[in-house]
């Protein structure tokens, strides 16, 4: 019996359709990454909080009553820095990147955790940088900044393929400390969260609320 069905060409054909249709499922689904982790360490900025709206002593302090630093509330100037014979500290955010916005991840579709945050750089650029991200592996994952809340439950898996949205690049890793360059015609005041997006099946992996810093 075995030697008929082997001769016969239907039982070829099917042999060829499930060898094809197995051979699919591996690439669509890549099963494998569910237990093969991809870690990344890059090196993330030396950072602090933007400063607050408002005057600045040349100590680094803002004037406790909110008045003009170097000022008695009377008006009388009182002395700072090189006048007081201390040597006024250089401002730290003048060279230095500043945390413009951040957010902890929550979880969608698999268990994801980390800090998400903008960073202006010292050229005055800015970059998305994923700080201890911890998250599943899986196929074709995406990291886009998005205008859409970040919900959660079931009900934020699928939501930031809905708005305005600006891809930054494929997930480097599932894993680590990782940076993404923000394009210069992003709008970051509209885009003010953060999801690890997986393209191939529409879904959310894990999301971030982008709160301004400060």
């Amino acid at each position: 019996m075995f030697r008929r069905l082997s001769r016969a060409p239907l039982t070829w054909v099917a042999v060829a359709v499930l060898g094809v249709g197995a051979a699919f499922g591996l690439y669509w689904f890549q099963p494998w990454k569910v237990v093969a982790d991809r870690q990344v360490d890059e090196r993330l900025s030396d950072v602090v909080d933007a400063t607050p709206t408002g005057t600045v002593a040349a100590d680094g302090t803002a004037p406790a009553d909110g008045g003009v630093a170097g000022t008695t509330p009377a008006g009388t100037a009182t002395p700072t820095g090189a006048a007081a014979g201390t040597p006024p500290r250089a401002e730290p955010t003048a060279t230095r990147p500043v945390v413009v916005s951040r957010g902890e991840f929550v979880s969608h579709e698999h268990d994801t955790s980390g800090t998400a945050r903008i960073v202006r750089t010292a050229d005055g650029g800015h970059r998305l940088e994923l700080v201890g991200l911890d998250t599943s592996n899986g196929p074709d994952l995406r990291v886009w900044l998005s205008d859409q809340p970040v919900r959660t439950g079931r009900a934020g898996w699928h939501v930031f393929d809905d708005g305005r949205r600006a891809e930054l690049g494929r997930l480097k890793g599932n894993r680590g400390d990782q940076a993404y360059a923000v394009p210069a015609s992003t709008d970051l005041t509209e885009l003010t969260s953060v999801t690890i997006w997986c393209q191939r099946f529409a879904v959310s992996f894990g999301a971030a609320s982008l709160v301004p810093a400060g």
